[in-house]
């Protein structure tokens, strides 16, 4: 049954967002970059000399990662132990592991202008700047989600109970395992 109205030839796509536009252009560009700016050092100081600087990054990137990662668990195992231990639970911040690993994951990367900003993440004025810049970023993007997007969902996980109360238990069904009812099941957002 029609209603008088054409119908289109192809269905209407959404339209892409900026960041899938741009990104493989951005990537394509940063490589080039990175060739260029490796032939032009190997041209100056020489190809042995640009092997070396390639291979002092990966393994400072590797020292800093594997770091980074011990002061995180560190980290993790002493909150631990005083959650079991029943002592008030310190803010634990992570310290700047995340962008420390990221740091050494650019370092890592063969490259220069990686290595320089890997090198930049390692310093920790720039950490907590970039740190802050992030974080205020994020809560931005929370706040101005929409329903049934997924920063909606992290809205969601976010909201704090007042009284902030935990009952742990578990669940006993009588009768054995019982299969659930058939039919469609309520939403999760009531």
């Amino acid at each position: 049954m029609t209603t008088g109205a054409p119908t289109p030839t192809y269905p209407a796509r959404p339209r892409r967002s900026r960041l899938r536009t741009f990104l493989p252009l951005g990537v394509a560009a940063w490589l080039v970059l990175e060739i260029w700016l490796l032939m032009l050092v190997a041209g100056a100081a020489g190809g042995f000399t640009v092997f070396l600087l390639l291979v002092a990054g990966f393994v400072l990137g590797a020292v800093v990662i594997k770091r980074a990662g011990r002061r995180a668990f560190r980290n993790l195992s002493e909150t631990l132990q005083q959650q079991q231990s029943d002592a008030p639970v310190t803010s634990s911040r992570s310290d700047g592991n995340g962008l420390m690993m990221l740091g050494g994951l650019l370092l890592m990367l063969p490259g220069l202008i990686s290595d320089a900003l890997g090198l930049l993440l390692l310093i920790p004025p720039v950490q907590k700047a970039v740190s802050r810049y992030a974080e205020r970023t994020i809560d931005r993007k929370i706040r101005e989600a929409t329903p049934g997007t997924l920063g909606d969902a992290f809205q969601q996980v976010r909201i704090h109970r007042p009284d902030g109360k935990v009952v742990q238990g578990e669940v006993i069904r009588e009768g054995g395992r019982q299969d659930p009812e058939p039919g469609p099941r309520p939403p999760l957002n009531r």
